[in-house]
């Protein structure tokens, strides 16, 4: 036990030499601010995209499943978990995507995680945006697949690494996400759809940012206008633009039978309480029939993108690069000096040189708290 102590001692004390070490911070409060000791912030750092969360029409869905089935599902899917509520939000889930079917996992991670080994292996090729998801990259390693990343968002990388390497190999997955988590910007997904189809490869888009957000609330593929034949695999999460918690993949409904023989963080894991899916299927509805609120976040994100003289943002976040950490983490803390909460993002969840400050928009947001946090970002990323 004293060697293990001394390990973690030192491994904590090589991030904190780099500026690199994470802890832990407590707060309290709904939607678009959060308070903590006495201290109340506008939040910019979350990704409850369209204030969902602490909506009473998801609150009182999950109330009434609650009363019904109880705290805990009790098994995985595969035994006695798999209430009445799951098929209909898969159901509900394959409509919104455009998909024959929908199957949900116990969250984004565990959806990547399962599902890149469930369908490539040995003798199987993956290419995977170098800025994707750690989820992704984790799946990938896991598959015991050949994984060879591409440079961000570089479609004639992607053509010469297929027309380079795909016959080589008996299957070929292409990774990419809808909007990317860190920089907020889009794929270019119906480029990549058509190398896809090209050389007979699966192209699998996670689109955890997207989700609820871009395409009238269905998400990046559909925004493209693509449809399941050109990206068979679409992988979205509940707990962001949804407000509940889980993940979830729409593809065929072939392809949910075989998830659920060989997606091991499927297989293997205890069910989604019924409260909780109860809650994404109200979110999901809203999102069906509320359009301004899906369209809101991406607005606000848009109007501080413009007074900052960043890019446009395909969604709701907005990166600003200051690439040193120790500039980030000052960076931050002024922000929360002047009332707003917003992320210094470090490496190794950004490359080496790329620290930043990531701002996240809500549809909870008011108009007020944008134009505050414009003239604050004004004021200390431009002085």
């Amino acid at each position: 036990m004293r060697s293990l102590d001394e390990f973690a001692r030192d491994k904590l004390a090589t991030r904190e030499r780099a500026s690199r070490r994470r802890r832990l911070t407590h707060f309290a409060g709904h939607d678009a601010h959060i308070h903590r000791h006495g201290r109340r912030w506008a939040n910019f750092a979350a990704n409850d995209y369209l204030g969902l969360r602490s909506d009473p029409r998801l609150i009182r869905a999950a109330e009434a499943a609650l009363r019904d089935e109880g705290c805990g599902a009790g098994a995985s899917r595969l035994i006695t978990g798999n209430h009445p509520g799951y098929l209909e939000l898969e159901a509900d889930l394959a409509a919104l995507e455009g998909t024959d079917a929908a199957r949900v996992f116990g969250s984004g991670y565990l959806t990547n995680l399962g599902l890149i080994p469930a369908l490539a292996g040995d003798g199987d090729l993956i290419l995977i945006d170098r800025l994707a998801h750690a989820c992704m990259w984790s799946g990938a390693r896991l598959s015991g697949a050949t994984v060879r990343p591409v440079p961000h968002n570089d479609v004639d990388a992607f053509e010469a690494a297929l027309r380079e390497s795909r016959d080589q190999f008996r299957h070929c997955l292409m990774l990419t996400e809808g909007v990317f988590s860190m920089d907020g910007d889009a794929s270019p997904l119906a480029a990549l759809a058509d190398l896809a189809t090209a050389r007979d490869a699966w192209l699998l888009v996670d689109d955890a940012h997207g989700t609820g957000v871009t395409g009238d609330g269905a998400g990046s593929v559909q925004a493209a206008r693509l449809s399941s034949e050109a990206v068979p695999l679409r992988v979205g999460t509940l707990s962001k633009g949804l407000g509940a918690y889980g993940g979830f993949v729409g593809c065929s409904q072939v392809v949910a039978e075989l998830i659920i023989n060989r997606a091991r963080t499927l297989v293997y894991s205890t069910a989604l309480p019924a409260s909780i899916v109860a809650a994404a299927r109200a979110a999901v509805a809203i999102v069906r029939t509320e359009p301004s609120r899906v369209r809101r976040p991406t607005a606000l994100a848009t109007r501080f993108a413009n007074a900052l003289g960043c890019p446009p943002p395909a969604a709701a976040i907005v990166p600003v690069v200051v690439h040193d950490e120790q500039a980030a983490l000052r960076a931050a803390s002024a922000f929360a000096e002047h009332g707003f909460w917003v992320p210094a993002i470090r490496p190794p969840t950004v490359p080496d040189g790329t620290s930043r400050l990531r701002f996240s928009f809500s549809a909870a947001h008011t108009d007020d708290d944008v134009e505050g946090l414009i003239d604050v970002a004004q004021r200390i990323l431009h002085p």
